[in-house]
């Protein structure tokens, strides 16, 4: 089963039909997505779930659906056990960004946690999930693939947000401090914490 967030709202993609209450079921075949959306933006529907008999190939049918970006992002830990977080359109989140040609997924995350905080010398742990969520980009949506990563650095030099991208705080955040952090967070970010 997967997930793919628009908003706070997920889309889940399922080979399971059942009976809708807080949901509404749909075919993935034929379905116009757009109009799946608007309902999940515009009316109090929960979830909505995208049924496909064939279990292996309920993400790719999705994914041919809308443009797919792809991007690299990072859970990162410094040496007292502190998460990395930055603060962008009133939400707490974790530093990701978009891949450029030829680059590795690992570069990726690595380069965009550099860019949006200033925190260098990082090293790649171990991967973590992959998050899907949908935006809108020029009036037209786009599906945002996350690959994550888990990340620890030594570094203790001075924070700096990447203005340009709309970043107006990075800080390490504690445990108490994070989950607080969380409360004001994207749904595909605190799955990162389950």
């Amino acid at each position: 089963m997967y997930k793919i967030f628009v908003n706070d709202k997920p889309m889940v993609l399922t080979t399971l039909e059942e009976e809708e209450t807080y949901f509404k079921n749909y075919k993935l075949k034929g379905l116009s997505l757009s109009k799946v959306i608007k309902k999940l933006n515009k009316t109090e529907l929960k979830e909505a779930r995208l049924i496909h008999k064939d279990e292996d190939k309920l993400l790719k049918k999705f994914l041919k659906k809308l443009p797919n970006v792809i991007a690299g992002g990072g859970k990162v830990y410094n040496q007292n056990g502190d998460i990395l977080f930055i603060y962008r359109n009133d939400k707490w989140d974790l530093p990701k960004g978009k891949t450029e040609k030829e680059e590795s997924i690992e570069t990726t995350a690595i380069r965009e946690v550099e860019e949006e905080t200033g925190v260098t010398g990082l090293e790649v742990v171990k991967p973590l999930e992959i998050t899907y969520h949908i935006f809108k980009r020029n009036g037209k949506y786009k599906i945002k693939i996350t690959h994550w990563f888990e990340m620890k650095t030594n570094f203790s030099d001075a924070l700096y947000p990447q203005e340009e991208e709309g970043i107006t705080k990075v800080e390490w955040l504690n445990e108490a401090q994070a989950s607080e952090a969380l409360k004001k967070s994207y749904a595909n970010i605190k799955s990162l914490f389950v």
